[in-house]
């Protein structure tokens, strides 16, 4: 616009000899005015984001100054004639300077400007430079002098100048917000440890340079600290953990967080047993209490390592994966990786699939095994056992179908389906059988189902469907799946609240704490086979005394599992326990007959 004005107007002016030079001072000062507005006027406009009142006053304050400057300096037969509208346009726009000053939002601050190049600038920078070359073949064929051409020339290259610093600023400004954002992509906010993405990435470059093997690692217990304590502390812990694992590692290791509570560390130039000796450094130093907050936490981790001689990054972490999956599975704290883990895993999602296809094909069915009064043998309850006939694979173990039930979520399909089974046989005998039906049906339930939002009323609808009261159902659940708190225990307290009898299963195996059973509404306990099988040893049967005893003291019903001889059944009876069940009493059968009498009893 500059070169424009200086070609068309200031240059006409101050090349006219017949003027002298204050007037023409005076005469090229008029437009200038004008430009210097539309300078300041024009770059606002451009701006992304809402126009005001006070900047569209201002805008055409300065348009008909700048209309009123050209008229009067270039058309000055024109101004003298209609000089009234040309001295009206002037005080129209001092008066509308005025009222955009005065206007309210003259006082709010603009919006920040945008980086973005936008199509308004876009084409604004493209007319910009555009314009010279334009002035230069108008003038060109009308045989301009040289000065226009050193004008013309001296301008384009400031324009040029101007343009390529413009460019180069916005250029700046893109590049450095680039940089954030890939920093911020590849970086864990909370910690500030690379992320998965980046962990990846330099893992392929270290793999690519030399032998490297890799550690995943997780905490166990982390979600009972989110439950219990908040967001706000398991963060913290999350932070402390990160800095252990930084203290633990060479310069050269690289420690990442790769998710929720998942931990990733590379360890280079990786010697035989060297990666799972810093796993093992690892483990010792996050069982030590950590601090978070005013909470000293106690946490253990659970550890797979990679193992072999691949040099692939994205299968270093597959394998270290697979390796902390099985040391979660089997309850440990570190595993190596080995062939073995895939092919157990193979067989585990095929497993699952089938699990998926027998679900849908009713190749399930529940069997019910006696609970009695051990004085006699009576028959006072029944627990719901589920047995899988597989078409192929024969009959395939609980042990083994139900964690990868666990795993892949079928559990609580299979497990509504269990409830559903179990209550609609309860109604039936109650229907045939009358008084020598089973006071109540015993089913397991696990701790994925626990966690399901509305479990409890699922539950109750199913009793209401069958017309069976709640009573005439418990519910067994293990330590471990109420242990870490949260939505498991709700979901267990809902139960009973609605009349729901909770049993605590295979109690003494988990976590066996003893504060469970005031924490949480427990009806029944029920003790481990592995306690009952040793009773007969010499010196083996504190346990089963102190849990009756603490059953006792609690008010609960104590419930023995697993009796296989009469002498087990005596010496329980004996112990002061009234109700047991197991092989001797009768194995799980789809029906049960005769349910009121046996020819087993505590006796022999």
């Amino acid at each position: 616009m500059g070169i424009v004005y200086w070609t068309v107007v200031i240059d006409p002016i101050l090349t006219d000899s017949s003027l002298p030079l204050l007037s023409r001072a005076v005469t090229a000062g008029y437009p200038t005015a004008g430009v210097l507005l539309c300078a300041v006027i024009v770059p606002m406009l451009l701006q992304r984001g809402p126009r005001t009142a006070s900047l569209w006053l201002l805008t055409a304050a300065s348009a008909l100054t700048l209309a009123a400057n050209a008229i009067y300096t270039l058309l000055p037969e024109f101004s003298a004639r209609f000089s009234s509208v040309v001295f009206t346009s002037y005080l129209l726009a001092y008066v509308l300077w005025a009222a955009a000053a005065l206007h309210p939002s003259a006082a709010h601050p603009p919006a920040a400007q945008s980086d973005r190049l936008g199509r308004g600038r876009l084409l604004v920078l493209t007319g910009s430079m555009l314009l010279v070359p334009g002035l230069m073949l108008a003038h060109g064929e009308s045989g301009a002098g040289r000065d226009f051409w050193l004008t013309a020339a001296f301008g384009s290259m400031a324009l040029f100048v101007l343009v390529a610093t413009r460019l180069s600023g916005y250029i700046t400004r893109v590049d450095g917000q680039a940089r954030q954002l890939r920093d911020q992509a590849e970086r864990d906010d909370l910690t500030g440890l690379p992320n998965r993405r980046q962990f990846e990435r330099l893992a392929a470059r270290a793999a690519a340079d030399g032998p490297c093997q890799v550690v995943m690692l997780d905490l166990a217990g982390f979600k009972h600290i989110n439950d219990r304590l908040g967001r706000a502390v398991s963060d913290q812990a999350l932070v402390a953990v990160a800095g252990l694992l930084r203290d633990s590692v060479r310069g050269d290791d690289l420690v990442a967080r790769m998710g929720a509570d998942e931990f990733a560390v590379l360890v280079r130039d990786t010697r035989p047993g060297e990666a799972a000796a810093v796993a093992g450094r690892i483990a010792e130093l996050v069982r030590r209490p950590v601090h978070a907050g005013e909470h000293e936490l106690l946490l253990s981790a659970r550890l797979g390592v990679s193992a072999g001689s691949e040099q692939n990054a994205v299968e270093l972490v597959r394998r270290a994966d697979t390796a902390r999956y099985a040391a979660k599975a089997s309850g440990g704290h570190l595993t190596v990786y080995s062939p073995e883990l895939d092919e157990r895993a193979e067989a585990a999602e095929r497993l699952g699939a089938d699990l998926r296809h027998s679900l849908s094909d009713g190749d399930f069915h529940v069997v019910y095994q006696p609970i009695v009064e051990l004085s006699d043998g009576h028959t006072v309850a029944v627990e719901a056992l589920v047995r899988w006939q597989h078409p192929v694979r024969d009959q395939v173990s609980p042990a083994c179908f139900i964690p990868v039930a666990e795993d892949n979520g079928l559990i609580v399909e299979l497990g509504e389906w269990i409830l559903r089974t179990a209550c609609a046989q309860l109604a039936r005998w109650r229907r045939d059988r009358g008084a020598e039906a089973p006071g109540y049906i015993s089913v397991n339930v696990s701790a994925r189902q626990l966690s399901e939002p509305g479990f409890a009323g699922v539950v109750t609808a199913v009793l209401s469907e069958h017309g069976l009261e709640p009573s005439a159902l418990l519910v067994e659940v293990t330590e471990t799946a109420i242990f870490g708190g949260g939505v498991a225990i709700e979901a267990v307290e809902a139960l009973h609240r609605a009349g729901v009898r909770i049993a605590l299963d295979d109690f003494g195996t988990g976590h066996s704490s003893l504060g469970l059973l005031r924490t949480v509404p427990v009806d029944v306990l029920k003790v481990d086979k592995s306690f009952v099988d040793e009773i007969t040893e010499g010196g083996r049967a504190v346990i089963v005394d102190a849990l009756i005893h603490v059953s006792t003291g609690l008010g609960l019903r104590a419930v023995a599992e697993g009796i296989e001889t009469a002498e087990q059944a005596a010496y329980l009876r004996a112990l002061g326990y009234e109700y047991g069940q197991g092989y001797y009493f009768g194995k799980p059968a789809a029906d049960l007959s005769p349910l009121t009498t046996s020819h087993h009893t505590a006796a022999g």
